[in-house]
């Protein structure tokens, strides 16, 4: 178990983490106030139903994923090629690289704690033995949903770079990955990755694998930006005034990924409402958006459709574009997919 909590934080860490804006002495910052409104006394109650009022918050079947194809995904494209994989997890091929998000593929987001959080899919680790060869492996931030043991493991002998964010790699070195591999960014650093310039964007949230490391690595979104295409990975977000800033630095983008789902009024600082991630993309300036961070895991008390059914919804109110692919379907962001096949699934 210990394995799970990854890097611990050494000097050489602290020396490296005092030169970034968002470092306080002792831990990194957001650029607003945020708090979370979870008392001791809410505490034995939220883990009650954490744990044992499943109702509704998980699927009745698994969710299917649709078979990778191999020789579709790397066919030569003048426009990026995504997969989801639910939750966060996105692959993407651009500019004839293949970058991989957030890959949490585990069975388990809870791997530390009594009780496992399973995933709504069975078998997502195995997809891994189909993936070609990855050019880049991108990570948000450290929380269990988004860095992932397993997943790292089984990827290693694919993964030829990482980019993280700032304070991930010790990680990523603890779990055998070299740090010649690795490039560790602070909020708008960009770094150029085969004619492909990648931002890493601030976001409203928090970090910690264990009781003493909270904070003590940063959480951010990604943009990716060619010469004809410019793609945004939301991230981990409490809404805030963030996303217009990145609008106005980065934006207008074709096709941004937004985060909706796992929300809570306890910790609304942390994770958008779903009107609000529509809000979001308008701030950024998205011209098309997806939902992530759903259909992956039930880590809040919502029921697991109702993330994706008040995107749509707000979405078709403001007549803003949306698309709605299945689990390892293979997409481009002018594809109409609006089937909204999650109705079909109890």
């Amino acid at each position: 178990m210990a394995k799970q909590f990854g890097g611990k934080i050494s000097k050489e860490d602290i020396t490296k983490y005092e030169s970034s804006p968002q470092w306080d002495g002792k831990k990194f910052l957001n650029l607003e106030e945020t708090t979370m409104d979870i008392s001791l006394a809410s505490l034995p109650k939220l883990l009650y139903k954490q744990i044992f009022d499943r109702k509704g918050r998980e699927p009745k079947t698994k969710l299917p994923i649709l078979p990778f194809d191999k020789n579709a995904f790397l066919a030569p494209s003048d426009k990026a090629k995504f997969i989801w994989y639910g939750h966060s997890v996105v692959l993407m091929r651009m500019n004839n690289k293949t970058i991989l998000i957030d890959p949490m593929l585990g069975n388990d987001t809870s791997p530390i704690a009594p009780f496992a959080t399973k995933r709504f899919s069975e078998n997502a680790l195995s997809v891994i033995d189909d993936f070609p060869e990855i050019d880049l492996l991108i990570l948000t931030h450290d929380h269990y949903d988004h860095l992932d043991l397993d997943s790292i493991e089984k990827l290693k002998p694919k993964v030829k770079q990482y980019f993280v964010a700032l304070g991930v790699e010790r990680h990523l070195v603890k779990w055998g990955i070299p740090e010649a591999e690795i490039t560790e960014l602070d909020w708008w650093d960009m770094q150029t990755f085969g004619e492909i310039s990648i931002t890493f964007t601030p976001t409203r949230h928090f970090s910690g694998r264990g009781l003493t490391d909270r904070a003590k690595s940063l959480w951010g979104g990604w943009a990716f930006k060619t010469e004809s295409e410019n793609i945004w990975f939301s991230g981990d977000s409490g809404y805030g005034e963030h996303f217009k800033t990145v609008g106005e630095k980065l934006g207008p983008f074709d096709f941004a990924f937004m985060e909706c789902g796992q929300y809570n009024k306890l910790w609304h600082a942390i994770h958008m409402y779903p009107e609000e991630a529509i809000q979001a993309a308008i701030d950024g300036k998205a011209n098309k958006i997806m939902a992530v961070h759903w259909a992956g895991f039930a880590l809040s008390l919502h029921p697991w459709k109702e993330p994706i059914e008040r995107f749509a919804a707000e979405a078709e109110r403001l007549k803003f574009p949306v698309i709605h692919p299945k689990i390892g379907e293979l997409f481009t962001y002018s594809d109409s997919k609006t089937e909204q096949w999650w109705k079909e699934i109890e």
